[in-house]
């Protein structure tokens, strides 16, 4: 019994003296995790929560990348566990338990602020739910836009990303009226938006952007301009990504790593004069033609 005491105590003491570089070695089995969260703050503090299910042998997780601090575990009922770190919190090894475990820790110094813009290149292969502030309806992961909409997270399962996100992002609105419509397209970024034009013969948006690398988002309405769309800089294509189609507006995001002259070209745009129009002139032709055959057999 003794042995077995001293045993387990050796294999305590190997798992807390675990180098980084030695990470891939296991004392206990892969941990099944029941969910993972990331919580942010609006000031770009994280911090992070575990739910591991129950084992009847040892296991071990891996943590989030980062400068760890305030780790704890815990189980459901908010009772502290015996807490044994591997390497330079790498990861925790759990002992045996009837009910699930809790892990939470703070991560600090992975986001990064920047022109307004917070950064975080994120490495997890576990699925992981993100939680951002109030203010933020918009991220960007590799820079793909993803819209919250109602939501206020996205999850990212085998998650290799950069993330990217603004919050209370200057957004310009800007008024066109065509005919007897009036239509708001809303551009968001952080760079100055000048010499906005409608230019409905080339079916085409068009403005200045002032600032280097810097998103840009556009929210246009489809009756104005529908797609797809293609978008320039100084007449050279650029990428753009479009989300959020919900019927009535698309969203089409930029990143351009100069200023210049944007223009965003659609395939239909609102025609110059109403549906109703040519409607109403072919029902006419179809009244007078005959009308007109009929007089000249006179």
């Amino acid at each position: 019994m003794n042995t077995a005491i001293f045993r387990f105590l050796v294999i305590l003491l190997m798992i807390s003296v675990i180098p980084i570089a030695d990470a891939q070695f296991s004392i206990g089995e892969k941990a099944i995790q029941k969910s993972v969260e990331v919580i942010i703050n609006s000031v770009g503090d994280v911090h992070v929560k575990h739910v591991v299910r129950q084992s009847s042998v040892p296991t071990q997780i891996e943590l989030i990348n980062g400068t760890v601090s305030n780790l704890s575990i815990t189980n459901e009922q908010g009772k502290e566990k015996q807490l044994t770190v591997i390497g330079d919190n790498y990861g925790v090894f759990i002992l045996p338990s009837q009910g699930n475990s809790i892990i939470e820790y703070n991560l600090d110094h992975v986001l990064n602020k920047k022109d307004n813009v917070w950064t975080w290149d994120f490495l997890y292969v576990q699925l992981t739910a993100f939680h951002f502030p109030e203010e933020v309806d918009l991220v960007f992961v590799n820079t793909n836009p993803v819209y919250f909409d109602k939501k206020k997270g996205i999850a990212c399962h085998g998650c290799q990303m950069i993330l990217e996100y603004s919050i209370n992002e200057p957004k310009v609105f800007k008024n066109i009226k065509w005919e007897d419509k009036e239509f708001v397209v809303e551009i968001r970024s952080h760079s100055n938006i000048d010499n906005f034009i409608f230019d409905q013969p080339t079916k085409s948006i068009i403005f200045d952007i002032s600032e280097e690398n810097r998103f840009v988002t556009t929210i246009i309405p489809l009756e104005l301009l529908w797609e797809p769309y293609i978008v320039f800089l100084d007449d050279k294509k650029i990428i753009s990504y479009e989300f959020n189609k919900n019927g009535t507006h698309v969203g089409i995001s930029i990143k351009s790593d100069t200023t210049g002259e944007i223009k965003i070209v659609g395939t239909t745009v609102i025609p110059e004069f109403p549906i109703i129009a040519p409607l109403a002139i072919g029902f006419l032709m179809i009244l007078v033609v005959p009308l007109m055959r009929k007089f000249n057999l006179r």
